[in-house]
């Protein structure tokens, strides 16, 4: 049995001081941000080799849950019966008492096509605290109108890989301890059928307040950064997007990386469920 690799020297893209205008317009089978980012040299750390992670300590955890789905190219919808599971599955991880599925997305290095995307590869977090917990009292009052209310919830992400290990972008976990509360930059995420070109890529929208935003981050060396390596199709990882309870560890950056030390890593697919997880007040 090979030794296994206790770290990864890599890079990962951090957005540079200077970006003033950030928006990531997505439209089928692309993506385009418009802020300006750099690569940066870090270590990604074997978290097989350390821990426990948990949740309310590091902001992500990696678990076993053996889905029943097969076809996942129609099995992204907040309706869809891995829905189910993800709903499923994230009480038992996190204790919540009701959660809302928002529905998922393929990414992948290789396949392009509906439903699918490429890899999110900078330092980001997929909501803002504001946006967060907007959504979050929306998405409850439309599907739980008559619901006794909340005092507690967490935006998340159930994140798998799809296809046998080692794949050549695997997902990097930034611990929460070594981010600071007051970092991080908002990134409107703007829905387009085709990718604006030249000025029209900083015009101005009207609402972009009010649209959704994430946080993307500059670099800094406190960063602590980990990863599972050679994940299967039974094992998810828990990503803290955003915690109501600012006490515990509330988010978690990530980010995808370029796994330099598995020269046999093939393409990389994976899907990614997003889901707001509620703590009822009874």
């Amino acid at each position: 049995m090979s030794t296994p690799i206790t770290e990864v020297n890599t890079t990962i893209d951090y957005l540079i001081p200077t970006s003033l205008i950030n928006r990531r317009f997505w439209a089928p089978g692309k993506e385009y941000n418009t802020g300006v980012y750099s690569s940066y040299p870090v270590t990604v750390r074997n978290a097989r080799l350390a821990g426990p992670f948990t949740l309310d300590t590091h902001g992500f955890c990696l678990t076993h849950h053996h889905s029943q789905i097969t076809d996942w190219g129609n099995n992204f919808g907040p309706k869809s019966p891995y829905a189910t599971e993800v709903s499923e599955a994230a009480k038992k991880i996190c204790g919540a008492d009701y959660v809302v599925p928002m529905g998922g997305m393929i990414r992948s290095t290789g396949v392009t096509g509906e439903g699918v995307q490429p890899p999110a590869a900078e330092a980001h977090v997929d909501f803002t605290q504001s946006c967060a917990e907007r959504i979050a009292n929306a998405i409850y009052r439309r599907a739980n109108p008559e619901g006794p209310g909340y005092h507690r919830f967490i935006a998340f992400s159930l994140w798998r890989s799809l296809l046998p290990p080692p794949q050549n972008m695997p997902l990097a976990f930034c611990e929460a301890g070594s981010v600071r509360d007051d970092e991080g930059t908002p990134n409107t995420k703007v829905d387009v059928d085709e990718i604006p070109t030249g000025d029209a890529l900083f015009a101005p929208i009207e609402g972009e307040g009010n649209m959704a935003a994430a946080t993307i981050f500059h670099f800094s060396e406190n960063h602590r950064w980990w990863y599972f390596p050679d994940m299967t199709i039974d094992e998810v990882v828990f990503i803290k997007f955003y915690d109501s309870d600012r006490s515990r560890a509330w988010r978690c950056p990530h980010t995808a990386f370029r796994d330099t030390s598995r020269p046999d890593a093939v393409e990389r697919m994976s899907m990614e469920f997003r889901a707001i997880a509620y703590f009822s007040n009874v």
